[in-house]
């Protein structure tokens, strides 16, 4: 009896899509995620409008940038790793509907728990986009050149969003009530939802595992308490039982998460990844990179607007250098990459960003926007060369059937980094400034209502000022300035510390030289979807 052994042809070699495709897909991919981290920092100029319309206070003022935050990183692991088993294209397009959504919802509340409500509707719309972006342009991207060239411009998208956001919310408010700053996301979305069906192929990895609900919420849930400890310690006093109560629970509650994702089959955060160096180096350099970023930006949007006085257009005019050094210096990062290695580069930018922070925190109440400016452009510099090379080192150290867990990884710590930076260094600021007010005012008995308003945030100690008139009103704006500024300093001074940090462990973390693109090589598991 005669067997027929019937061969399987070798499937066929995957084609890159079209030189023209492939960068009108990164485009697409670029725009969107323009809109997702633009918008973590386009509400800062609002910030002073919001105070005045929804009567809120710094603290409040913090949990509306942060809800955002909260959400968006505490998803975007288990989205990428959904992402990675059911299809990128697909969660993309399910995050650019929900983001719609949300911001729609966030444009017409009309109370600040409804705004926050709102905000952390559409972290879940940024979780869902963010990090398929990365993995699909790891996916359409197969030559490593080219690939890191598109890296590098992802990258840029992301620093020039962060940095766009004031000036893009200041044009808005010229002309606009404070809800078109999230309006405006509306139009953009559905435009990238119709050019996204047509124009990006979708890819899956065939063997990624089921998303970790659990690692899901008890990363949420210890990450939300920290911040809750560090927003509301000002106002309820650093010692006070919730407070402290809130602190040691957050940490129990992320102390089991990470047992919970050692012991998980199927983890949402692969502690294994951060045995590479590549990885674990990168994405606490760029985790402490924006925490003085996303902090700075919120304390400047105030500073500029309530101190100097200016309008919301010209205090978001007045970040346009920190955009246009991160635009001009995030495309070159891989020539520094080339010359000196992603370490260097990498401490270098957290260098020139401890230097950006040093120097703003040197401003008082009479310094202009000249004293600054400096700082506010080695900020943009510092971050250019920062995020660039931390993403390809961290994207360049996974096996490609893992990107969409890997940028999700990336796409975590950054966000984590700048919540951590808002509620610290905003909290450091309310602190001093709470303290100094009550100070000044504790001899003039000054009403309880009037005083809630006074310490609660600048705006409300300005408009008491103007309420009162004369010397009497000036002085009390004098006091109030004085106190909001050395709050800034002591903020700023405080992320100076910290990105000098990130230097040094940079310096002892990262390797040296390595092979780049090893870890893009495609998987033998992965499958790509194509229309």
């Amino acid at each position: 009896m005669t067997t027929h052994i019937h061969k399987i042809p070798p499937a066929p070699a995957q084609r890159p899509a079209p030189l023209p495709a492939r960068w009108v897909a990164l485009a697409v991919l670029c725009v969107t995620l323009l809109m997702v981290t633009l918008d973590v920092t386009v509400l800062n100029v609002a910030l002073p409008t919001i105070v005045r319309d929804l009567n809120a206070t710094t603290t409040e003022l913090q949990w509306i940038v942060d809800a955002y935050v909260i959400v968006f990183a505490g998803l975007l692991l288990s989205v990428g790793s959904l992402a990675d088993r059911i299809g990128r294209k697909k969660v993309f397009l399910a995050g650019l509907l929900a983001f719609a959504a949300g911001s729609t919802w966030a444009a017409f509340s009309g109370s600040v728990g409804m705004l926050i409500a709102a905000r952390a509707a559409m972290g879940v719309g940024g979780a869902f986009m963010m990090p398929s972006t990365l993995s699909l342009i790891t996916s359409i991207f197969t030559d490593t050149a080219e690939r890191r060239r598109a890296i590098g411009l992802w990258a840029a998208t992301t620093g020039v969003g962060i940095a766009l956001g004031p000036i893009v919310g200041g044009l808005l408010l010229s002309r606009f009530w404070w809800g078109s700053v999230f309006l405006i996301n509306v139009p953009i979305a559905v435009i990238g939802f119709a050019c996204a069906i047509p124009l990006i192929p979708d890819s899956r990895n065939v063997a990624a595992q089921a998303p970790d609900l659990a690692g899901a919420a008890l990363s949420i849930a210890g990450f939300g308490l920290l911040l809750w400890a560090l927003i509301e310690a000002p106002v309820r006093g650093w010692t006070s039982v919730r407070v402290l109560a809130a602190g040691i629970g957050s940490l129990a509650v992320l102390a089991l998460f990470v047992l919970w994702e050692s012991r998980c089959t199927h983890p949402m955060l692969n502690l294994r990844f951060f045995r590479k160096r590549e990885l674990s180096g990168a994405v606490t350099s760029v985790a402490l990179a924006t925490f003085g970023m996303y902090g700075a930006l919120f304390v400047l949007t105030q500073w500029l607007q309530f101190s100097l006085g200016y309008s919301a257009l010209r205090a978001g005019l007045c970040i346009l250098p920190a955009a246009g050094a991160i635009a001009v210096i995030a495309p070159l990062s891989t020539l520094g990459m080339r010359l000196v290695g992603i370490r260097h580069t990498i401490a270098a930018g957290l260098l020139i960003i401890a230097g950006s922070f040093w120097q703003i925190s040197t401003a008082t109440v009479t310094s202009g926007y000249s004293g600054i400016v400096l700082g506010v452009v080695l900020l943009g510099v510092g971050a250019g060369l920062v995020i660039p090379a931390a993403t390809e080192s961290v994207m360049g150290s996974l096996p490609g059937g893992d990107t969409g867990v890997g940028s999700a990884t990336n796409g975590t710590f950054l966000q984590i980094g700048g919540a951590l930076g808002v509620a610290v260094i905003g909290s450091l600021l309310n602190t001093r400034y709470t303290n100094d007010m009550t100070a000044a005012l504790t001899p003039y008995h000054v009403p309880a209502q009037v005083m809630s308003t006074v310490r609660g945030s600048l705006g409300g100690a300005l408009e008491v000022a103007a309420r009162v008139g004369g010397a009497l009103g000036a002085d009390l704006a004098e006091v109030a300035r004085q106190a909001f500024v050395s709050g800034m300093d002591l903020g700023l001074a405080t992320g100076a510390f910290v990105a000098l940090g990130g230097c040094l462990i940079a310096l002892l973390v990262l390797p040296g030289r390595t092979h780049r693109g090893r870890g893009h090589r495609p998987a033998h598991t992965p499958k790509q979807v194509r229309r």
